[in-house]
């Protein structure tokens, strides 16, 4: 059994797995992956301790695939595990988005997404558009008001890394949650989203903690890509800000020790960090899901963060 950290996800009071699992690509947009492999990974987390799940009406080809498998996977285990989802991106990537101008679009999308999911409830539900406008801000936070009591979701946060969105999205405080995009490569949200978090006491939850893959350490300036989400890192500036942050990766080989991958390694900074309850990493195969979730049971030294400061300036972005 893998050992797993528990932390508080802000004003909920739930106590989730500091390692959860994003389920973005088990979905086929990062490469095919067939239904059983993607069940057996979503089991396996399950298996390690891992009891926070992370997904999006969006997410897969076609989109709500991978709701539809997260939920098939956690069929006589729902009450055990936290299950997060998003609205506000269906069909985006098709040319196809959705308006969002009423709060009853949100709430059909709601019901969609039960479905998809096999549950009667959502433990968080979360806005999917990064930079909402004030209007649109207004319809989430109506529509997520209504869900609530109906039952429907238990608690609504926000997925963004503008500290802008954030605080107007917050204007009531009854945001629960905070969903970012951080890591070694992206320290930005250390400036002003992490702080105002921790004030406010919403549970941070990061997305892209490997930076797309590129914190594995498994990438070489030879890759290629193939899938739909990195395709476009082959050629152009794209390619060249690949290479850039593969010369950092190699300044932090240090990191790997003791039987450490960079990948863990990658995690447990994040998790280092005060203000984050949970990383959700993607896994495309159970022993994925595994190096992940034993990553969550330790942070870095001080020492090795005082060292990574050194090669990425806290607050940047490679």
């Amino acid at each position: 059994m893998v050992a797993v950290q528990y932390r508080k996800l802000g004003k909920t009071e739930w106590h989730v797995s500091a390692i959860g699992l994003g389920t973005w690509n088990i979905g086929g947009q990062w490469g095919e992956v067939d239904d059983r492999t993607a069940l057996a990974t979503i089991w396996r987390a399950y298996e390690c301790g891992v009891n926070f799940f992370d997904t999006a009406d969006a997410y897969g080809e076609p989109p709500g695939r991978s709701e539809e498998l997260l939920g098939k996977a956690l069929q006589g285990i729902r009450h055990e595990v936290f299950i997060a989802t998003k609205v506000g991106n269906w069909a985006r990537r098709h040319g196809h988005p959705l308006p969002y101008t009423s709060p009853l679009h949100i709430i059909v999308c709601c019901h969609a997404s039960l479905y998809r999911l096999r549950t009667d409830y959502i433990d968080l539900y979360q806005c999917h558009i990064g930079n909402p406008t004030d209007a649109e801000i207004d319809v989430f936070l109506e529509a997520f008001e209504r869900l609530k009591e109906q039952g429907k979701i238990r608690a609504y946060g926000i997925s963004t890394n503008s500290a802008d969105a954030l605080m107007r999205f917050n204007k009531h405080g009854t945001c629960a949650t905070c969903q970012l995009d951080y890591s070694i490569l992206n320290r930005a949200p250390e400036r002003d989203l992490l702080p105002y978090c921790q004030e406010n006491d919403i549970g941070v939850i990061v997305r892209g903690p490997l930076a797309m893959g590129v914190l594995s350490g498994k990438f070489t300036p030879d890759t290629v890509f193939t899938d739909d989400v990195r395709r476009s890192w082959n050629e152009g500036e794209r390619r060249e800000r690949f290479l850039r942050r593969l010369e950092i990766v190699e300044r932090l080989r240090f990191l790997e020790r003791d039987g450490r991958t960079m990948a863990q390694a990658a995690l447990q900074f994040v998790l280092s960090h005060p203000a984050v309850s949970c990383a959700i990493p993607g896994a495309k195969s159970p022993q994925q899901a595994e190096a992940n979730a034993s990553a969550g049971d330790e942070t870095l030294t001080e020492e090795e963060l005082k060292a990574i400061d050194e090669i990425v300036r806290p607050g940047t972005v490679v």
